[in-house]
């Protein structure tokens, strides 16, 4: 049992994040007066017949009681039951889902404010620390729960979590109606994770139309397996790079989305799943922290790129930006060339102030070259986690 950060709120919430996060597991570590798991057939086919079996089954509890609703998506017209017995009986709820997609198609109501949303993210570095995974393992295999409870059967659980997903989340639930060309398309997205996002390439390799590619998209990010990460536009130059990058919710998810789970990497590949590993690192801290600060990645047409921008402050009328540039490197000894970005964003054009500039490296050693950082993997995790980083 990995022991999870995630807090448990104080008023009812919606738990989102994508299958074998460990929503469940976390949840019934958790005390409440009465749980419903719509994973069970027999529960799900009961309250997708009358929703309103709610009220009579919540009765008994007085106010103030805790309800677990688990996989609430399964049952969208649940949420309507949950409002009201929020509002009138005061019963607070846990809900949990993988897919705010089928909710929001559902056109149910979303209580309106009444809920906090919350996700779970795969195991952090605070997680899985004390397992003796290394850096290397953690790119190439990502930290779900179930690849490092059995690291052993790490390709075939890979392996399994895609089809499986494929076949429960989307194909059963409705919300891929082909698919086959779903397949072509993310093995094709699983190829160019962590790069530029060209949708009419993907669209040419995959073989299907844009505008399903589009869709396709949309899926992923709406069933959070992906996510886009925005451009960083502070001066708006003509050679900035305005389209967004796209990023699967696990290093492991995308390598074996890719059909890579049983091949070994070329170091360029590896590359950008080391992007993928970090940046994952820092969301779950964003999310799990309540920081909530918006990041991007900065990039240049000409050449340069720094791989995550963290927003510490907004541009106001008399006052620049506030930022903390990251960049994530899979080498082992500085090179020169990797202070170039940050000098580019530095320059004198930029209204943006850089508080810190860091790159995370596979070295042993903390340095500082100039006005950069140079920071080793654990320890920048370390920091992260810590709250000395933002």
């Amino acid at each position: 049992m990995f022991h999870r950060i995630a807090t448990r709120p104080t008023k009812t919430f919606l738990l989102l994040g994508p299958r074998g996060t460990g929503k469940s597991t976390w949840l019934k570590t958790l005390s409440f007066d009465l749980s419903i798991d719509l994973l069970k057939t027999k529960d799900c086919l009961e309250y997708l017949r009358d929703p309103g079996l709610l009220a009579p089954r919540t009765a008994h509890l007085p106010s103030g009681s805790w309800v677990l609703i688990d996989e609430v998506q399964k049952v969208p017209e649940l949420l309507d039951e949950v409002h009201r017995l929020y509002e009138e009986r005061r019963l607070h709820f846990a809900l949990s889902g993988s897919s705010a997609r089928k909710l929001k198609r559902s056109g149910v109501n979303l209580l309106a404010g009444r809920a906090i949303n919350r996700r779970m993210f795969p195991l952090t570095f605070p997680e899985y620390a004390s397992g003796g995974f290394s850096s290397d393992d953690l790119t190439e295999w990502g930290t779900l729960p179930l690849v490092l409870d059995q690291f052993e059967h790490r390709a075939e659980t890979l392996s399994s979590y895609v089809d499986n997903y494929l076949r429960q989340e989307l194909l059963e639930e409705g919300i891929v109606r082909n698919i086959e060309p779903f397949v072509r398309f993310l093995a094709v997205a699983g190829q160019m994770n962590g790069q530029t996002l060209n949708v009419e390439n993907v669209a040419r390799e995959s073989k299907v139309g844009r505008t399903t590619v589009d869709k396709y998209f949309a899926v992923l990010v709406d069933t959070l397996i992906g996510f886009k990460l925005a451009a960083y536009q502070p001066s708006i130059r003509v050679n900035e790079v305005a389209h967004p990058k796209f990023y699967f919710f696990d290093a492991g998810v995308a390598r074996a989305a890719a059909g890579l789970a049983f091949d070994s990497l070329d170091r360029y590949y590896k590359g950008f799943l080391f992007e993928t590993y970090l940046l994952n690192e820092v969301r779950a801290y964003n999310d799990y922290s309540g920081r909530h600060r918006d990041i991007f990645y900065y990039a240049l047409r000409s050449g340069g790129e720094i791989d995550l921008v963290i927003q510490l402050k907004k541009k106001m009328k008399h006052a620049p930006d506030e930022i903390i540039a990251c960049e994530f490197k899979l080498g082992s000894t500085w090179r020169s060339e990797w202070a170039k970005p940050f000098a580019i964003l530095m320059g004198g054009e930029s209204p943006t102030q850089v508080k810190r500039a860091i790159v995370v490296y596979t070295g042993q050693n903390r340095e500082v070259r100039g006005a950069v950082e140079l920071l080793p993997v654990a320890e920048f995790l370390r920091e992260l986690f810590a709250g000395q980083v933002f």
